[in-house]
């Protein structure tokens, strides 16, 4: 029998608009990113360095469906270089973005991906850290970033938007961390922010064989943060699409830091304060997804489909979020103190809002069970480090039970279908956003990777 919700007291009319800032950062698994401009001589038609022609002819055998498209030299934050590639395999596409630009490629990515925010999912960037061809450790290490985010703010300038989980935000990162200690160190920048995991586990594949195919190495380390950690995953697995490559053996060992393993339900559970930030009708401009299909905003029920979690309407352009879905309310229960909470979970028709429900947007296409039940290989030691503290300034952070602000800890720590678990970790002290540059997960990190 359904549970009717209590009405509230006043209606839309009365809702506040979500100060911008706000709607950054309650994004469901990312810290938000206000990208610096690149120098102006950064030049897209500049060719990469010459190489020696064996090389090169290791590089083609390796990478054939690939084509580096523009190089761009010394570009700051600690990269010696940022490359955009274009794989030419028949099944990538142009993804959906929201009208609004809300989702756009902006900063130097922008600049990077062409002068376009909304590049094809068939490109994406490979950095290059400084000492990518001189450092010491002989097993290169990959770094992959999560939703609405980028390689720069996520592993080298935690500060760039202004958003790093803390008070104070470095200047520096995880890549540099790494690099110091005598990594070499690359990261993957993919072109839609809240993107397909499908497709971005066949690009994690491309990059993979890009570092292998340019320092001649047999395998990479795979560095893998948040909703990153599920493209990362897909590609050891071979959960691919019917034109995708399997799985080439060619990673040594994963580490997750704060990965929905076991998957989340933040954006069900919190619903409201998602379409808050979200909903434009409402004030809302955050790139974040919405559970409902309507909503009534200062006294007009408005309708949003390109911001649902469910493909709607022949909209779909949230898709990696749906890709990151599991229940957890048999668990962790529902916040019942949400307006609509009852509705917003499991569908129906709300008194100011209407959606289908968690369930509906699993069977859509949600890939945890998928991914749980293809496994990661045995051949493939995996690390998972996890946060405690769920105190994201400004966020409504996941509350219901043990999280870090986004992730549940059991979820993150979830080793069903691992076959070879290296170590797992849970850092009490450390949110979901610190888990990416606090200096005690940098050196688990350099720990687990030695």
């Amino acid at each position: 029998m359904r549970r009717t919700p209590t009405p509230v007291r006043h209606i839309p009319t009365a809702i506040r608009r979500t100060p911008a800032g706000l709607s950054a950062l309650l994004l469901t698994l990312a810290a938000l990113l206000l990208g610096t401009p690149t120098p102006a001589e950064a030049d897209a038609a500049q060719a990469a360095p010459a190489r020696t022609a064996s090389a090169q002819t290791a590089a083609q055998a390796v990478t054939a469906p690939l084509t580096l498209e523009a190089a761009f030299p010394a570009t700051g934050n600690g990269w010696a270089k940022v490359e955009r590639y274009l794989d030419t395999t028949p099944g990538f596409r142009a993804e959906q973005y929201p009208a609004d630009g809300r989702g756009d490629q902006d900063g130097a990515r922008r600049t990077y991906f062409g002068g376009t925010g909304q590049p094809s999912s068939s490109r994406f960037l490979l950095y290059s850290a400084t000492g990518w061809d001189t450092g010491s450790r002989p097993t290169p290490v990959l770094l992959v970033h999560g939703a609405n985010d980028n390689a720069d703010r996520a592993w080298a300038n935690p500060g760039e938007s202004g958003t790093c989980g803390a008070s104070a935000c470095p200047s520096t990162g995880l890549a540099q961390y790494l690099a110091g200690t005598g990594h070499r160190v690359f990261a993957i920048g993919f072109a839609h922010k809240q993107g397909d995991n499908l497709l971005q586990a066949q690009a994690v594949g491309d990059a993979v064989a890009l570092i292998r195919a340019r320092l001649g190495v047999p395998q990479v380390d795979v560095v893998a943060w948040s909703k990153g950690e599920v493209a990362a995953r897909a590609y050891v697995s071979s959960v691919r699409p019917s034109w995708g490559r399997a799985y080439a053996g060619d990673v040594r060992r994963l580490i997750t830091l704060g990965g929905p393993n076991g998957g989340l339900d933040y954006v069900y559970a919190h619903g409201w304060s998602f379409d808050l930030a979200s909903w434009p009708a409402c004030g809302g401009t955050a790139n974040a997804p919405s559970p409902h299909l309507y909503m009534t905003c200062y006294g007009t029920y408005t309708a949003q489909p390109c911001l649902g979690v469910l493909p709607t309407g022949g909209y779909d352009c949230y898709p990696g979020q749906r890709q990151l879905l599991a229940r957890w309310d048999g668990r962790y229960g529902v916040d019942g103190t949400a307006q609509d909470w009852w509705t917003t979970y499991y569908g129906g028709q709300g008194f100011y809002t209407s959606g289908q429900g968690i369930q509906a947007a699993i069977d859509a296409g949600s890939l945890i069970a998928p991914l749980q039940q293809a496994g990661v290989p045995a051949s493939v030691r995996t690390y998972l480090l996890a946060g405690g503290s769920a105190d994201i300034p400004g966020v409504l952070n996941e509350n219901r039970g043990p999280s870090d602000g986004i992730v549940f800890t059991a979820s993150a720590l979830d080793t069903t279908g691992i076959a070879t678990i290296g170590g797992t970790r849970l850092l009490t002290g450390l949110n979901h956003l610190e888990l990416a540059w606090a200096p005690e997960a940098e050196s688990q990190v350099d720990n687990w990777l030695a």
